[in-house]
């Protein structure tokens, strides 16, 4: 199959996002995106994680060319407000962790939390990450890893207009209202648009992948809970403290509400699981949560799970056309550009054979069930059970292979992908793990278990011990003193690029 034509259906953010990748990467083939002018676009994908400024970086964008245009703030970290329990909270922050000491295959924490179980749970990341203390103190500065909080249609629109349409991109206004079929997929669209290469973005209708090849859908309902969302846009009240570094995702009743700062405004809403709670219902929740009800708001449908194949005959699909998980931990954005990604190094060689179809369906799918398992992770390690929805995933048999443990999977089946939790989770950066199990109070040992293989009882080891722990106070409190002369995030922002 020789690709020389490609035509993306669907715009947003998703269908933009892939038109600027395969632009910069193929400049020489004839890329077309059509697009509905009458189908609004989901819109609530606002908040990205760290790997989009690779992504941003291949494209040769910089900050300044897309934030002001975009409503654009900048996101240092995750924050879990009552997910273990209520009143309670703790950080997933971007970056390498400053993890000390090799001491019974723990880093130093863990025998801190073991010596003083008391210690909060949140001061996981407080010690091991020094992006923290700006988190803490609500600052910034540019040399440290950071993401973004952005309006996505904004977004889609500003790839559109600034990087897709002057480097060549076709841009169709028309609604695909005709699908023509061969053996080899799509033959055209409208009876005249014909490509080598189809990208279905069309979000979670799928109008090519799965309304018209038929392509079987996989849920993963039995993994993530929630299958609705309620969306709202908040005015500011007080700008400088609420314009934070950090998306905030806050569990209630049947679900989870986000809140993401912009720079002119703040994106809220409300994902829930409608198994436990209807949406009339769900929506007085949010209310109430929020303190007001003078607002416009948005309910959005949503299907967890993904494609059996992701690229079938001359069909391949990206974001939400592809598969979707919750919005937990900002994946929406995240899958689009790494699915393209993945998409553009299996049409490297020119020609594709089955092979590098059935490559991108594998490299998409394995990248998507470790994320998707990293997200149930959150509700599996949670202990609320103020509500039938909570007590349901605390009582959840998260996975029957827990019970018929053997030496393949060393750890918990479950967690198999986080590289077994148990014994290397510490260590590991990328993942993300280890901060949501310490925030959720799932540690690999505690003071029973060390004295019971009499690993503590040792006077040479007591006094290690003593001192490691000095040391990661003492480099929590040096990150703080760091952080105070650097501008608060609203500052630097109004300084570099909202001038």
């Amino acid at each position: 199959m020789k690709v020389e034509n490609i035509t993306i259906v669907g715009g947003g953010s998703a269908g933009w996002m892939a038109a600027a990748t395969l632009i910069k990467c193929f400049p020489n083939k004839n890329i077309t995106l059509i697009e509905s002018p009458n189908i609004p676009t989901v819109g609530v994908g606002e908040s990205t994680i760290g790997q989009i400024r690779g992504w941003l970086k291949l494209l040769d964008i910089k900050d300044e060319d897309f934030i002001p245009h975009t409503d654009a703030s900048l996101k240092l970290s995750i924050k879990f407000t009552d997910f273990y329990k209520k009143g309670q909270s703790f950080h997933y922050p971007f970056g390498q962790s400053n993890i000390d000491g090799n001491y019974a295959g723990l880093n130093d924490w863990w025998l801190k939390k073991s010596l003083y179980p008391e210690t909060p749970n949140s001061d996981y990341a407080n010690c091991v990450y020094p992006q923290m203390a700006l988190v803490n103190e609500n600052k910034f500065k540019d040399d440290v890893p950071y993401a973004y909080h952005f309006d996505a249609t904004k977004f889609g629109i500003w790839l559109r207009d600034h990087y897709c349409i002057p480097k060549g991109v076709k841009h169709l206004k028309e609604d695909v209202w005709s699908i023509e079929q061969n053996d080899n997929g799509i033959q055209s669209l409208n009876q005249k648009h014909t490509a080598d290469l189809f990208i279905d973005c069309t979000g979670f209708k799928s109008l090519l992948l799965g309304e018209t090849l038929k392509e079987e859908f996989i849920s993963y309902n039995d993994l993530l809970p929630n299958n609705t969302a309620w969306a709202t846009k908040l005015p500011y009240t007080n700008k400088k403290k609420q314009l934070v570094g950090y998306t905030n995702c806050t569990a209630i009743e049947n679900g989870w509400v986000w809140n993401i700062p912009l720079w002119n405004r703040v994106g809220t809403g409300y994902v829930y699981s409608d198994k436990f709670v209807n949406d009339e219902t769900a929506l007085k929740e949010f209310k109430r949560h929020l303190g007001r009800d003078d607002l416009e708001f948005k309910n959005i449908k949503m299907r967890t799970g993904i494609h059996r194949r992701l690229w079938v005959k001359n069909v391949a699909a990206v974001g939400l056309s592809a598969g979707f998980i919750e919005p937990l931990e900002s994946n929406g954005l995240f899958s689009v550009h790494e699915f393209v990604i993945e998409l553009v190094r299996n049409m490297r060689r020119g020609n594709v054979s089955q092979w590098d179809k059935d490559n991108y369906t594998s490299k998409c799918k394995n990248m998507y069930y470790i994320f998707s398992e990293f997200v149930g992770a959150h509700y599996a390690l949670s202990h609320r059970d103020d509500t039938e929805y909570w007590k349901a995933n605390n009582n959840k048999e998260w996975s029957s292979d827990i019970i018929e443990w053997t030496s393949k999977n060393r750890g918990y089946p479950l967690f198999a992908n986080q590289r077994n939790f148990d014994y290397v989770f510490p260590y590991k950066d990328g993942e993300g793990f280890h901060c949501i199990a310490a925030g959720m109070n799932w540690a690999p040992t505690d003071l029973t278990t060390l004295k019971y293989y009499n690993l503590w009882n040792y006077r040479e080891v007591y006094e290690s011990k003593i001192g490691c722990i000095a040391n990661l106070n003492k480099k929590k409190y040096k990150w703080k003193e760091d952080a105070m002369n650097l501008p608060s995030v609203l500052d630097y922002l109004k300084e570099n690029i909202y001038k």
